[in-house]
């Protein structure tokens, strides 16, 4: 029998990952390279595109040996990634400098003045984005005015996964929610803005044709093929945004179904049958033609955790740590995080708010601010889903994923603070699957969306403790005071630090 089988590739913030899967629901092998987030100033967030590169040329030959599978057997190869990032390519098809991440916050500047040039209200219902650090204009006009040589020689425009399509096939594109995420897509006209590309001193010439997910781009050149061991020709689909292609591929695809991804950046994503825009999150399209995803993105959360462990775990890993705050009670006797570690992005829109640990005192251990920062980062959570709630928005289901979901307290701590249950998907792959799946969607080895199906696996839930939940409701006011009473400070320190004007 002649197998057939489909490559997804996800560029992630820490890591490219690289899954194959077969069309009857089984996953045959993945493979994991390590990727580097590099901040050289406070606020900075880049990353090499062309080490996202490597691993995928590394990691696709080990993945086929891994599953035993010949290139010619794969049908079709979706990749997801970070959006929306920013790379600028040369005449060559090289990038001219690091990748600018979507959580890097450099651009508060640039953001008041887009504000000052529009009407920001009229910006939003024509693109369905808030002009915030995410936005793809002003950090083109951060790098014009701070890096003119290297800009005026971009000759296209690309977010992640977009660049790695290039690589594969030659032909330059970009998938749909880049657009819309950019804030430089008119959502209604389906087309860009010409007031805000003129903004942002770039032409439309320079960002290339916009796709669906599962459109097929174009194939495994000559060249790819030779660098990476897949068969010439090969079909290469538009792929999707990470977070997207996550959230589908964990069974997000009916109204009123949310997702908590507990990764390096925190998203929480909610699923619906019109378009609907909030001032405080952010839109995307689903894979799924026809549906939406409105949804939010916390700066840092899982890269909190990593950070504490990396400063202040004495060599114990997150199982660990997890073991020696498991018993902390709820609200860590009196100690309160604000998760803001660079900036924040939904809902509150704040590039200059800093984390805190508010309440400290000499009884608080190593395992009091560990269990803090799960709970900080569960009220960023919660905070979502008040404003999803004060929307109109009724949740039906909660489905937890990613790497952090595999900790029961982190689990836990997060039910107990929003007060649901939380379905785990076991043994989840993440957005790689999704990339996979829209490829074959693409390529008609699947005929109905709800195939997807066949790869959810569910773990039994994680029930809240309710008691618990009460006394976290009384902490998520003292929660949101804290960033409230301390967002004139965050404007000071700034100031003082020679971070704004």
């Amino acid at each position: 029998m002649n197998h057939k089988y489909l490559l997804g590739i996800d560029i992630g913030t820490t890591g490219t990952k690289i899954l194959l899967i077969d069309n009857a629901g089984g996953i045959i092998a993945e493979v994991n390279k390590t990727a580097t987030l590099i901040s050289l100033q406070s606020n900075w967030a880049e990353e090499d595109p062309l080490e996202w590169w490597e691993n995928v040329c590394v990691g696709i030959p080990e993945c086929l040996k891994l599953g035993n599978v010949d290139s010619a057997n794969i049908v079709g190869i979706g990749v997801s990634g970070m959006v929306p990032t920013t790379i600028l390519v040369d005449k060559n098809g090289k990038p001219l400098r690091l990748s600018i991440q979507q959580n890097d916050a450099r651009t508060f500047i640039e953001i008041d003045e887009f504000k000052a040039w529009v009407d920001e209200k009229d910006v939003f219902l024509r693109t369905g984005s808030a002009i915030t650090q995410q936005s793809i204009g002003p950090k083109l006009l951060w790098l014009s005015k701070n890096e003119p040589d290297i800009f005026k020689e971009a000759v296209w425009v690309m977010g992640s996964y977009d660049y790695i399509n290039f690589l594969l096939t030659g032909k330059a594109t970009l998938e749909q929610n880049w657009a819309l995420e950019s804030g430089l897509y008119d959502i209604h006209k389906k087309d860009w803005d010409d007031q805000l590309l003129q903004l942002s001193k770039i032409t439309r010439n320079q960002l290339p044709e916009v796709h669906l997910p599962s459109d097929v781009i174009g194939n495994v050149s000559a060249s790819a093929a030779a660098l990476t061991g897949l068969k010439t020709g090969t079909p290469v689909v538009a792929g999707s945004a990470d977070h997207v292609a996550s959230a589908f591929s964990v069974g997000v695809k009916k109204n009123g179904d949310l997702l908590i991804k507990l990764g390096g950046a925190g998203d929480i994503l909610y699923s619906l049958d019109s378009l609907a825009i909030n001032e405080s999150l952010f839109l995307d399209y689903h894979v799924i033609p026809g549906l939406y995803l409105i949804n939010g993105c916390m700066a840092s959360s899982g890269s909190i955790i990593k950070w504490f462990r990396d400063q202040f775990g004495a060599g114990n890993d997150y199982p660990a740590l997890d073991l020696e705050a498991w018993n902390i009670p709820a609200g860590s006797e009196g100690l309160v995080l604000l998760p803001y570690f660079i900036g924040e992005k939904t809902p509150i829109f704040d590039p200059l708010a800093r984390g805190i640990f508010f309440g400290l005192s000499l009884q608080h251990t190593r395992a009091h601010l560990y269990h803090a920062i799960l709970e900080g980062i569960s009220y960023g959570f919660y905070h979502h889903i008040q404003v999803l709630k004060e929307a109109g928005f009724d949740i039906s289901r909660v489905r937890v994923a990613n790497g952090g979901a595999r900790s029961k307290l982190w689990r836990q701590v997060t039910s107990d603070v929003i007060g649901l249950p939380l379905e785990e998907v076991a043994n989840h792959p993440g957005s790689s699957l999704g990339a996979a799946f829209v490829a074959g969607m693409g390529v008609g080895e699947f005929s109905d969306w709800e195939e997807i199906e066949k790869f959810i696996h569910l773990k039994p839930s994680t029930i809240p403790d309710l008691d618990r939940h009460e006394k976290y409701q009384k902490l998520f006011h003292l929660y949101r005071d804290l960033y409230l009473t301390n967002q004139p400070n965050f404007i000071k320190l700034a100031s003082i630090e020679g971070l704004s004007e």
